[in-house]
């Protein structure tokens, strides 16, 4: 493995997930030919799912004519809330001030283990964990009124439940399906063949 806090190793393209904390960097060699960083320059701007009203903005460093460098720092990422961002990429021209928007993607903020009280579970495993509790009748008394779909939680019936319960399970199959492919291990998905 490189060592990814020399700017020559930096990743080609943007992160899919980073970690709360964690010292960041990648680079776009796309984009110089059509808008060479000496007269342009580049900056995400990325904001929470569900509106927050939180925005990050991360410029380019413009280190080497080749590329466009974005560094984020640890004190930086530090602050983000774990979640899924969505993020668009704007190129300004210096000249003139105006601005145009080249891409767009989404990346996830992933808690950071290291930090005390963090709970590392997804939102799949959450409410999954909440469901069983309140089937179970072992739900604590802020869980027996939470709600999902904007109904409390207390009010649906056992096959409501049951329903939403299928719901998560097939969630978190899949998150740990696409987590076994991303680290390149088999998984229940996995196709086989004998030849």
């Amino acid at each position: 493995m490189a060592n990814l806090f020399s700017a020559d190793n930096a990743p080609e393209g943007e992160p899919l997930e980073l970690v709360v904390g964690d010292f960041i960097q990648w680079k776009r060699t796309d984009l110089v030919g059509d808008y060479p960083n000496t007269t342009h320059t580049a900056e995400y701007v990325a904001r929470i799912t569900g509106g927050g009203s939180t925005e990050i903005k991360l410029p380019a460093t413009q280190t080497n004519p080749a590329y466009y460098l974005f560094t984020v720092s640890s004190a930086t990422s530090a602050d983000f809330v774990a979640g899924y961002y969505h993020w668009q990429l704007e190129i300004t021209e210096t000249a003139s001030g105006n601005r145009i928007v080249v891409d767009r993607g989404e990346f996830t903020a992933v808690v950071d283990l290291d930090i005390n009280g963090t709970d590392p579970r997804t939102h799949a495993e959450i409410m999954l964990d909440k469901i069983e509790a309140v089937i179970e009748n072992r739900a604590d008394g802020d869980l027996s009124s939470y709600s999902i779909a904007g109904r409390s939680i207390t009010k649906m019936s056992a096959d409501e439940l049951s329903s939403w319960r299928d719901y998560y399970r097939r969630e978190l199959a899949s998150e740990r399906r696409k987590n076994a492919i991303k680290r390149g291990k088999k998984n229940n998905a996995t196709i086989l063949m004998r030849f």
